[in-house]
């Protein structure tokens, strides 16, 4: 079975504000951030990762990168790891946003939601799946370990499509920034050993 190491990036100043950066370029780490992807890299060094995959976004590869320096491993960013593609609702408040008539379609039955301009959750878990898939694939040796840093809600997805939970539940699932789940995939069989795991030490 192949472990995955699925971590999602350290806090921006999106996060703090409540904004959704969706993908919008230049997004960087805040200091807390920083300080939070230093300590996960901290914990995970010595850890025998084969590879080190990262959405292309500067959130995720700064946050990935700061692991591989102490797992001495380069970086490969896989587009299929993006953020959710939330169309015109990049960028906006999240008080903004509870206005729209989408918003209790996205929390009730995100299944039937498409952001206006951008892709629908189901979408984005069909693509964050596959990625997993050919990850699996490459890396299909009994003990393997991969990392693999996304964003929040392509991370919840993927785990809910592996645990069998109905897409509209997916948001039940927490996962906070720096926060690292563990899951175990091959041989038809998925164990989660971990999930939400944000200790310091």
């Amino acid at each position: 079975m192949t472990t995955f190491f699925l971590i999602r990036h350290a806090e921006t100043d999106y996060v703090v504000k409540r904004r959704l950066a969706g993908r919008l370029p230049s997004v960087h780490l805040n200091e807390r951030g920083k300080a939070q992807a230093q300590a996960l890299a901290k914990r995970l060094e010595g850890t025998k990762i084969s590879a080190i995959y990262s959405s292309p976004l500067e959130r995720t590869m700064e946050t990935a990168e700061t692991i591989a320096r102490a797992l001495r491993l380069k970086v490969l960013p896989r587009e299929g790891l993006l953020e959710v593609d939330v169309g015109r609702w990049q960028g906006q408040a999240l008080k903004t946003l509870t206005q729209r008539k989408l918003w209790p379609i996205v929390l009730s039955t995100p299944s039937l939601a498409r952001f206006p301009g951008g892709e629908s959750f189901n979408e984005a878990q069909a693509r964050v799946v596959a990625e997993l898939e050919s990850l699996q694939a490459a890396h299909h040796r009994s003990k393997e370990v991969v990392a693999v840093v996304s964003h929040g809600d392509p991370l919840r997805l993927a785990i809910a499509h592996y645990l069998g939970l109905p897409l509209d539940l997916f948001q039940r699932l927490a996962l906070h920034p720096a926060s690292l789940s563990i899951l175990q995939v091959g041989n038809g069989r998925v164990r989660l050993l971990r999930l939400n795991d944000i200790r310091t030490d």
